[in-house]
């Protein structure tokens, strides 16, 4: 039988997830709840579809329309997800859902139509500069902390953690997501950058019961950094996190990562740990480095509308300069109440 393209639906979730979970390709930002979080967090329209064959799925494609007036209209695969794209068994079936991306896209009178790949560009998409990398490496935890911490991080890192234990740090993984967002709520602040709402990390909580939890780090008994972390067949992806002030004197940050590194590992049987996506050139890139992380450059590929370019909302571009500068001297409470209304745009 022909392949043929439908919308995914509530009876069709569980199907699609299935297929994500056994397509070694798949990544956990192919799995359906993002429909739902996208749109309840953001607003944004979403148009997740899968190929049909023979009464079994055997592609899918999560898209949705970041529709705003301050940073543009964009069509992606996927927003606020650091990979995405068509996933196909067959080629049949990825032709289809590119084939149906681009139609939709016309349809839509979207400009830009974004795929954001790991492993390789779209054939006949244009690229971009590198501008995006992320940081994957396989990780061997036995239970023995000590020879863990050497076989898995780097000599500088490991002295790092072992100040912070000596410090008395201690770490609590939990659901938390509350605590998680004061925290992110500041450190994006303190970087210039406008935060997410809490009711986005709440939805996540919700839609990944059993594959999401937060790893906190306490200072005599204060909260000083966080990370919410997800966790896919056997890789720990920490996604959102963040320090206060304090965190980095106190190195708060390398014994959250290796608590993340070594609670997945024993606890879940965790071999990869990917350490998400850092713009080229900025202190999460070099910090992922230092960990020893190699970067390999993330292919986000576009088809544009007559007369449409390639988004550019990103720090690094110079118009934003003068925003990112006064942001970071706003008052927490003025950010906390601008931020989530900015940022639906900047998935």
């Amino acid at each position: 039988m022909a392949v043929r393209i439908r919308d995914l639906s509530e009876d069709t979730a569980p199907a699609w997830d299935r297929f994500v979970r056994e397509q070694p390709e798949a990544t956990f930002f192919h799995l359906s709840p993002w429909a739902r979080v996208i749109r309840e967090a953001f607003g944004h329209a979403t148009h997740y579809a899968y190929a049909e064959q023979d009464g079994a799925i055997v592609g899918v494609l999560p898209l949705a329309r970041m529709r705003t007036r301050l940073f543009g209209d964009l069509l992606s695969s996927t927003p606020f997800c650091v990979y995405g794209g068509a996933v196909a068994a067959t080629s049949e079936a990825a032709a289809a859902l590119e084939a149906h991306a681009i139609a939709l896209q016309g349809r839509l009178g979207a400009p830009c139509l974004e795929f954001r790949r790991r492993e390789a560009p779209d054939a006949g998409w244009q690229s971009r500069p590198p501008l995006y990398f992320t940081f994957r490496k396989p990780i061997a935890i036995t239970g023995d902390d000590a020879r863990d911490m050497e076989r898995n991080i780097p000599r500088k890192q490991r002295a790092e953690v072992r100040k912070a234990i000596k410090r008395g740090l201690a770490t609590v993984t939990d659901g938390d997501v509350d605590r998680l967002h004061r925290i992110y709520a500041e450190s994006v602040r303190n970087l210039g950058s406008p935060v997410f709402p809490r009711r986005y990390f709440r939805l996540l909580a919700n839609a990944f019961p059993d594959e999401a939890d937060v790893t906190t780090v306490l200072h005599e008994d204060r909260p000083v950094s966080a990370v919410l972390n997800f966790h896919f067949r056997q890789e720990v992806l920490p996604y959102y996190g963040g320090g206060t002030r304090a965190a980095r004197g106190l190195a708060a940050n390398d014994l959250m990562y290796w608590e993340v590194m070594r609670r997945a590992g024993r606890e879940r049987g965790a071999t990869i740990f990917d350490f998400g996506r850092s713009k080229l050139g900025t202190g999460a890139y070099d910090f992922k480095r230092n960990w020893g992380f190699a970067p390999a450059e993330l292919h986000y590929c576009y088809r544009l509308a007559e007369g449409a370019v390639v988004p550019d909302n990103n720090p690094n571009n110079p118009k934003y300069r003068l925003m990112i500068a006064a942001w970071k001297r706003l008052p927490l409470a003025i950010a906390n109440l601008i931020g989530p209304r900015l940022v639906r745009g900047l998935g």
